[in-house]
């Protein structure tokens, strides 16, 4: 077999090697099907140890582009988008209804929308079954039968009637009965459905006033189910609507739904905003992005740095004096531009984040392992 060329520039040419990275050396010059010339490789560069460590000349290492990062910690956060909706918080919505019979005599909010108060009243109620009602109890009060619980009975039916505590005690001060009862709002919100109309019955448990409180809103928002795991309660998220622009709101991740849709593989996720000036508005769509990942610093390498073939994540450790490891690792979850690493590497240590000859695709990927091996017996 001939032999390689003896030396060029007073280096010996020990073989040369393929182009494109791929794994096959000839001992003489030659090209590839490409007309591609393969690539001599001089003595004393990339010649692995006994370590597996491969030195390569300072002028191949500024042909190829290196560039290395130190490892380190860092907080590993990544954000998870999704699509959804504004709701509003079930828990601060209120429905208004009568248990006792009576006609609507005044209505105060008139109309769909109305802003209201707690305590403020809604409507003014007629109704001969409450003046019954509260003649028993003051007539049970200034009772001086010897009729045990009376006024205890009469006091429940008031209540059974949900009779307003503060008519009670105005009836315990010693005010008269009236067959008129002052509605008033359960919460501080706005009128958001209206049944009631002035002069209409009232049948008992019939809705009148449905009221809701928009200080704060839900967004319920669709994440695929692969992205699922990495949310947890308590975690920020940043809303964007198509109205508002750029305009954006931070809200809280406060429940995670228990069942996944079917047709979209996605799990609805809660997230509850502040909204004091009312501008998010029910069912408008927004953008979500979910910040998951752990603050506390890990540590990490770059994306770029790791070298994955299917079966193991390799990455390049800068050794020093042109010096490169190939170095196993174990990765976890990738946020934003980096990984977090659970074994492999140490804090302080540099890896190769940039090479012309490593890219990021599986059918190259081994072939650049191979340069860090010895060439074939020739």
């Amino acid at each position: 077999m001939p032999a390689p060329a003896a030396s060029t520039g007073g280096k010996k040419i020990l073989y040369y090697r393929n182009p494109m990275g791929l794994p096959d050396t000839s001992p003489v010059p030659k090209q590839d099907s490409m007309g591609m010339d393969y690539i001599p490789v001089y003595e004393g560069e990339d010649q692995p140890d006994d370590s597996g460590t491969v030195k390569i000349s300072p002028e191949r290492i500024q042909r190829l582009g290196v560039r290395t990062e130190i490892v380190e910690r860092r907080p590993l956060t990544r954000p998870v988008r999704a699509t959804g909706t504004v709701q509003f918080d079930e828990r601060r919505q209120a429905i208004v209804a009568l248990l006792f019979e009576g006609w609507i005599e005044t209505l105060v909010a008139s109309a769909t929308g109305d802003p209201v108060k707690r305590g403020e009243p809604l409507a003014t109620i007629y109704s001969p079954a409450l003046l019954l009602a509260e003649q028993d109890y003051v007539l049970a009060r200034r009772s001086t039968s010897a009729v045990a619980g009376l006024e205890v009975t009469a006091l429940q039916r008031l209540r059974v009637m949900r009779v307003p505590e503060a008519e009670i005690e105005r009836l315990r001060r010693g005010g008269e009965p009236r067959i008129t009862l002052t509605l008033p709002a359960p919460i501080d919100g706005v009128v958001i459905e209206k049944p009631a109309i002035q002069g209409m019955r009232i049948t008992t448990g019939e809705p009148l006033f449905k009221l809701v409180d928009l200080s704060a809103v839900w967004v319920v928002a669709d994440v695929p189910e692969t992205e699922v795991a990495d949310i947890r309660v308590g975690q920020m998220a940043a809303i964007t609507t198509t109205a508002y622009g750029d305009s954006g709101f931070t809200g809280t991740v406060n429940y995670i739904y228990p069942s996944v849709a079917r047709e979209t593989r996605t799990v609805r996720v809660r997230i509850e905003i502040a909204n004091p000036e009312e501008r998010l508005k029910a069912d408008m769509l927004a953008s979500v992005a979910i910040a998951t990942g752990d603050s506390a610093p890990q540590l990490a390498v770059p994306e770029s740095a790791v070298i994955d073939d299917g079966t193991r994540r390799v990455v390049l450790i800068d050794k020093g004096d042109g010096r490169f490891e190939p170095r196993t690792v174990t990765i976890g979850r990738k946020a934003g531009a980096y990984y977090p690493v659970l074994e492999g590497v140490s804090d302080g240590e540099r890896v190769v984040v940039s090479a012309t000859f490593l890219i990021d695709s599986e059918s190259n990927l081994r072939a650049a392992l191979k340069t860090f091996t010895p060439p074939e017996a020739q």
